[in-house]
Order: C-alpha cells, then structure tokens, then sequence
C-alpha cells in the first residue's frame, strides 16, 4: 500500500477500504506522507467526495487517532456552530441551557477568516480564563453545571493536522471533510447530545441550501451511529446574526440577549437551539423545553447563570472594553434594506483587527460594527445606519456602504430557521 496508489484509486473515483483511509491518516501524522502528498489527496476529496461509508470510516478513524475524554457525567450536551458574522449564540445558550439544569461541558474555538471565535469573544471580558486543567474543568461543570475552555488535551490530533492544511489549499469547503472533523471533535469531546447550528448563506461555509441538507444528514447519521443524540439546525447566515460584529460588541450584546432585550433574531435562534438541547438532555417535550428556555430567557435566570460561569472562570463582568473611538455611517437613501452582505460585514470586521487571516496573528478585542438595522427595514436617508468601533485601523464610509442593497418596495425579513433534521426516534418525541 502506498499513497500514490491511493491517490489515482480516488482520482479514478474509485471507493477507498478503512485500511486505506487509515493508512493515509497514520502516515499523514507520522510524518511518512508528506504535506505535497496530502494535499492532493485532499484535493480529489474536494472535487469528487467521498461516499457516506467512507466519511464515517474517516470520522472514525480521525476520532480515534488521540484521546477520546470521559468526563464522568451521564448526560453531557454541547451545540456547535459551522461559523458565521455576529455569531455569539454559545455566549447566550451556554448559560440559559445550563439555568435549567443541563450540564454543558464544551470546548470552542478561536476564529479564523471572516468568522468570529467564542473564545477570542469571551477574552474580552476582562481576566477569563479559557484554558484550565481537565481536573478543575470537570469539578467546574459538576459544581455550577458549566464550563467552557478552548481545546485541551491530544483530542483528534489528525483532524488538527488535516485541518491546517486544508485552510491552506482551498479545500474547507469538502462536505466529507467537514463532516468528518466537526464530528470526530465532537464525539472525542465526551458529550452525550450535540445540537449543531449550521449556517448556510454568503457569510458561511456552506453557500447552498442543498450542499447544508447533505452535511446535515451526514452529520446526524455519524452521530446516530456512535450512539449520541445528535440534530441539527439549519440556520440563515445571509446577513450578520444580531446587530453586533466583533468580539467585546458582541459579548455585550449577548449580555443583553441574556437580559431579555436581545436581537429579535438572535433571541428566536437561542430558544430554538436551547430547547432542542434542553429536549435531548432532559427527555421532555420539545415544546415544553422551548417554554422553560424561554421563561428563563426573560426571568434572567439565564443571565444569573451567566454571571456565576464568568466568575468561575476569572472574569470581570463588569469590564468589557470597547474602543473609544467611533464613527457612525448614515443611510446614503431612503428606502427598506434589501440585503446586508454578511461576507463582506466580516471581513471588515476583521479589516479593523477584529479577526485574523493566519491563525497565529493578534486581534484587538475592543473593535466591531454595530448595525443600527437589518433587512426588512424601512430607513430614511440620513438615519444612523452602522455604528464603526476602531482603533489604528479605519475602513471607509464606501465600503460599509458597498454592503448594503436598498429599495423602494418592502422587503420581507429572511427566514432564519430554514430546517431541522434529527433521526426520525426522536422526531416522534416532538409531534
């Protein structure tokens, strides 16, 4: 065996064994293929996809190349979202879902490209820790119902490795290869329901509609298959989620949301996401679990769960700065908004310092952009239309401008939950 035979078989889109798949793996990792190797294996994924059999063997094989964590609860749940602009729905549901008796134990990420990170966000908040030891991790969870950290541990160590190559030679966008890391991380992160929020639109990873269906099925069926309650939320990230875009901004308005007064839209994803969480976890109906996300939403029980989480982990809830200086950009025309471009939203956001191109670079915390309104709205010319936060870098008054898309009719606001798919046993629950 060896990989330049298994690259013409995938070339000749042929179907690869498990020993194939975990022959490339091993040698990926130990150093015996090499990156030039992989990557054009990686590169006929990308155009010729793998088979479901083969991403589950994939998904399989990738969870099981470092450790696979055993926490010591019976019902673990954790959410994860495929990335978009303004996206600080774990921020909100982390402690609405745990208010109720839910353990949520989870490891996020730090953003990359055009979308934001929860941890980047949570260290805004003056002294949060989101590295700590697995020990005190566990004892966090098993005292106040919730931690969150970013990755600890040897877990999927190939999906680390794959993955840094990926961003690096255009293949992210695989539906195998998306499935198969979301999913390897999630299974080894030790939860017992996971509830994923997959955005699809111009400001996400999945562009069509179509390509978020297949990955969603996928992604149930692998989690089905491992014996974990696994649904999945398909979600509109054609604009920004909320108004706010950065990291400080957004954990101030996720505070808000968290208070009863958040985004219209942000409020409708997290009662929809925490009951669903809150349905699995408890084994209750999913229409009563969405009353008991809700009721907690606006009695701020969430939010007083929210405060004992950020004390446990050092933070200041009290200090979340945000840069002094500030621009606001009016409306050019009146008019209803047509469209806010979320792609172009973010990589301004990251243009002020709010994101990052390569993993290792710095961001500044205390940057963003604040919408003043979202589709669907009727502005008139010379009204407050976004709010710009800086410090040493600017961005224009054009290109905030650039995008937005105005008329004269009325626009209807986009539909934001597009779909649900869970296996069809837990289906029958909610009917």
């Amino acid at each position: 065996m060896n990989i330049l035979d298994i690259i013409d078989k995938k070339e000749k889109n042929e179907k690869l064994s498990q020993e194939e798949l975990q022959y490339v793996v091993d040698g990926y990792l130990n150093g015996t293929i090499k990156d030039y190797q992989m990557s054009a294996f990686l590169t006929e994924i990308d155009l010729l996809g793998l088979s479901e059999e083969e991403t589950i063997n994939l998904t399989n094989i990738m969870l099981h190349s470092g450790e696979i964590l055993n926490l010591g609860f019976d019902n673990i749940t954790d959410k994860h979202s495929t990335g978009g602009v303004g996206d600080k729905t774990t921020i909100v549901l982390a402690p609405l879902v745990a208010s109720l008796g839910v353990k949520i134990a989870k490891m996020s990420g730090r953003g990359l490209g055009h979308t934001g990170g929860t941890i980047d966000k949570l260290e805004s908040i003056e002294g949060f820790q989101t590295s700590m030891t697995l020990e005190k991790f566990k004892n966090q969870v098993a005292k106040i119902g919730i931690a969150l950290v970013g990755q600890m541990g040897n877990l999927v160590p190939a999906d680390k490795k794959i993955y840094a190559l990926r961003d690096v030679t255009g293949t992210v966008d695989s539906i195998s290869l998306i499935a198969s890391s979301i999913m390897s991380k999630k299974l080894a992160s030790g939860a017992s329901n996971i509830v994923i929020d997959l955005k699809v639109g111009s400001g996400a990873l999945v562009n069509t509609l179509d390509e978020a269906k297949e990955l969603a099925h996928l992604m149930v069926k692998i989690g089905n298959i491992n014996q974990r309650k696994t649904a999945c939320v398909i979600t509109n990230m054609n604009q920004p989620l909320g108004f706010a875009i950065g990291n400080s901004v957004e954990v101030l308005e996720a505070i808000d949301t968290l208070k009863g007064q958040g985004p219209e839209d942000l409020t409708k994803l997290v009662i929809k996401l925490g009951g669903i969480m809150t349905h699995l976890a408890l084994n209750i109906d999913e229409k009563e679990a969405e009353e008991k996300v809700k009721e907690n939403l606006f009695n701020q029980k969430g939010y007083q769960k929210m405060l004992e989480w950020v004390k446990a982990q050092g933070g200041n809830i009290n200090h979340i700065p945000v840069a002094q200086n500030k621009i606001t950009i009016l409306a050019p025309i009146t008019g209803y908004i047509s469209n806010i471009d979320a792609l172009k939203i973010g990589k301004l956001a990251r243009k002020l310092g709010a994101g990052r191109l390569n993993k290792d670079d710095k961001i500044d915390l205390t940057v963003g952009i604040v919408l003043k309104h979202k589709v669907g709205d009727y502005i008139e010319k010379g009204q407050p239309l976004v709010d710009i936060f800086y410090n040493q870098k600017q961005i224009s008054e054009e290109e905030i401008l650039s995008c937005y898309t105005f008329q004269n009719e009325k626009v209807n606001p986009p539909k934001l939950i597009i779909d649900i798919i869970k296996p069809e046993k837990y289906i029958s629950q909610t009917k």
